[in-house]
């Protein structure tokens, strides 16, 4: 295996734009019932219109332009290719942050906090890497079996050393968060922090899998009650995307790469549903773009059927941590295992995807957190 790493830029061939455009322009469409809005999943009007901006209004160059405005390279690492963001920072005392995006997400996610983070008009300056996870987007194909959390953070931990970054902060949201809680805990030499970024819905469904979270309910206590009735409703009504991939991901991945329907709906649906700021039509079709293009919708799922079925979750890390709640309410301080030391921040607004929902207010917090840390 060679350490070496390598210039990329995103090129995505004109004849793949084109055939794109010919899928959407030649879809076949389900008929819906009446009155049943989301309740049965994405409406058909909303996808529509979101399909044809996709085809005549969206601007896959301009965007292409955008994220190559970013130096970006890959690397291969425990047999798989990586890609990753490397955008380092001209101010002085600039540290370096490993920001990891989660599901149904990309390095995308990241465009709208990058800025803040690298030149900012005033306090701390990082240096960002921002890899894409093993089987997204250009950290594709997935070249085996494996791919869990713990396996993403041995190789986050190996990118960070060939990059030459001896101290560095991790942070991240969902399958982020997870990926950089095992990277502080197994490279906690290096790792100068922790922050993770979650809300009160993500926390309910996070604890209906994650050994431990809701082991401290009590139902006779409101707040407990509600994150019982939402772990519940998650189990029903919420978790539906996440069963077939836990346990049929090549099945549900033959509609993934072969429909763009079904891509732009798998993402959307949870984009729409996890958020309560607006996210812009462009940045979200960005990122369902760079899952069409590369096919690795279905491959994404591969992962999360490894993480299903992997006993390895990891321990609380023994670094500084911080922790980022958007759309707070009392709830996640009962779910989320933080230290009394820990930095605790709580935003009204926002839910699942802050860099994408509220980027200025996250680069805040992460320059709170990280300013002080050695």
């Amino acid at each position: 295996m060679s350490d070496s790493i390598q210039p990329f830029r995103i090129e995505i061939p004109q004849a793949d734009v084109d055939y794109l455009h010919e899928r959407l322009a030649r879809a076949r469409w389900p008929g819906e019932l009446p009155g049943v809005g989301w309740a049965r999943g994405i409406p058909l009007d909303y996808l529509q219109e979101l399909a044809g901006y996709w085809r005549t209004g969206y601007d896959w160059r301009a965007q292409e332009a955008q994220l190559n405005r970013y130096p970006q390279f890959t690397t291969e690492i425990d047999g798989q290719r990586i890609h990753f963001l490397h955008v380092r920072s001209g101010q002085p005392g600039a540290k370096p942050l490993l920001v990891t995006h989660g599901f149904p997400s990309s390095v995308a996610e990241f465009l709208h906090l990058i800025g803040p983070l690298v030149s900012p008009g005033e306090g701390q300056a990082f240096h960002v890497v921002a890899p894409s996870l093993p089987g997204y987007a250009f950290s594709t194909p997935l070249t085996a079996t494996g791919w869990t959390m713990g396996r993403t953070a041995r190789a986050w931990a190996e990118l960070m050393r060939r990059l030459g970054y001896r101290r560095y902060g991790v942070h991240g949201g969902d399958i982020g968060g997870g990926v950089s809680g095992l990277v502080a805990g197994l490279d906690h030499d290096h790792v100068t922090g922790m922050h993770v970024v979650t809300d009160p819905l993500t926390a309910a469904a996070t604890a209906t899998f994650i050994p431990g979270m809701a082991s401290r309910l009590d139902e006779s206590d409101p707040a407990d009650k509600l994150i019982l009735s939402r772990m519940d409703a998650f189990r029903k009504d919420g978790s539906g995307y996440l069963a077939i991939q836990n346990s049929r991901p090549q099945t549900i991945g033959y509609g993934l790469a072969d429909s763009p329907l079904l891509q732009l709906a798998w993402v959307a649906e949870k984009v729409h549903e996890w958020t309560d700021l607006p996210v812009g039509r462009d940045q979200l079709l960005t990122t369902v773009s760079l899952y069409w293009f590369t096919g690795s919708g279905a491959s994404a799922a591969q992962t999360l059927y490894e993480q299903a079925h992997s006993p390895e979750w990891g321990a609380p890390p023994a670094v500084p941590q911080g922790f980022a709640v958007f759309g707070a309410d009392e709830t996640v301080r009962k779910l989320v295992p933080a230290p009394a030391t820990a930095h605790w921040s709580e935003f009204q607004r926002g839910q699942h995807f802050p860099a994408m929902e509220a980027p200025a207010q996250l680069a805040v917090d992460l320059r709170a957190f990280f300013g002080p840390l050695q």
